[in-house]
């Protein structure tokens, strides 16, 4: 893994932005390739997400893919049609440890969906917070239709997101859905033409951005755990964030701000 003090332009198979104060775009550079995940791209892509991280003004990220073809295209098949069992494994594992970095960062994180999203391409961006997806967008797991499940967290994240009958449905019938129909079923939050989904995201980052860091990090937290824990566990942590909260200078700035009817100016303290 890349050291988090190096330059962005370490980073060979992205393009690492700052759009505007504290919202940081990850573009995955592999056009010719449709943006296809293999290991370098996945080692990159979780030293970027810290490298971010460590910026003090960091609020927002967002991850996209070059092009107008493809988010992600889906893990590359070149380099893994000849691996044996055990190298699969350790691959899917490098994948796996890429998605639950971005799954855990502190930063709100937001897939733009442009294009194919398939495979890898999905998983990536399920491990984000949420999709934003242009019309042109298709998503769909069909690694059944290689041969295999699929390796990095598809099979976990999609009944999160979409149910576990639909989600047995697309991993069974490896089929793809469209923008429209991935909005309907709950896979992305919102469609946009392809030409404002960039600006798009980049409106709802800066909205997030003005919020309180720690209380979107709980929030974080809180959404996640809500999948795997009862509804009387999952109150219980909310009340102990919540209780935390009230020891931050977020919470003072914030409730201040309110009584004095002005904008709250948050800094993470």
């Amino acid at each position: 893994m890349m050291e988090t003090d190096m330059n962005v332009a370490a980073f060979t198979q992205l393009f690492i932005t700052e759009q505007q104060p504290g919202i940081w775009l990850i573009t995955l550079n592999r056009p010719k390739a449709l943006n296809a995940l293999n290991r370098q791209v996945l080692e990159q892509l979780h030293s970027a997400i810290v490298w971010i991280e460590n910026q003090p003004d960091a609020r927002v990220l967002l991850i996209t893919g070059s092009g107008d073809k493809a988010f992600a295209a889906g893990a590359d098949i070149a380099e893994m049609k000849d691996m044996n069992a055990q190298q699969a494994r350790e691959f899917s594992q490098v994948g796996m440890t890429t998605m639950h970095r971005i799954e855990s960062s502190r930063l709100p994180v937001i897939a733009l969906v442009n294009g194919f999203c398939l495979g890898g391409g999905c998983e990536l961006a399920m491990s984000c917070d949420f999709i934003l997806a242009a019309d042109n967008a298709l998503f769909g797991q069909p690694e059944v239709t290689l041969g295999v499940p699929p390796g990095f967290g598809g099979s976990q994240r999609l009944p999160r997101r979409v149910g576990p009958g639909m989600a047995a449905q697309l991993l069974l019938t490896g089929e793809k859905v469209n923008a429209e129909q991935a909005l309907n079923i709950g896979l992305c939050n919102q469609v946009y033409p392809a030409q404002q989904l960039q600006e798009r995201g980049i409106d709802m980052a800066i909205t997030i951005a003005k919020n309180a860091p720690q209380a979107l990090y709980h929030c974080k937290r809180l959404v996640q755990a809500s999948a795997d824990q009862s509804i009387e566990n999952g109150c219980r942590m909310e009340s102990d964030l919540f209780g935390l909260s009230f020891a931050t200078e977020d919470q003072t700035e914030g409730m201040t701000a309110f009584t004095e009817r002005r904008k709250a100016q948050f800094t993470g303290a």
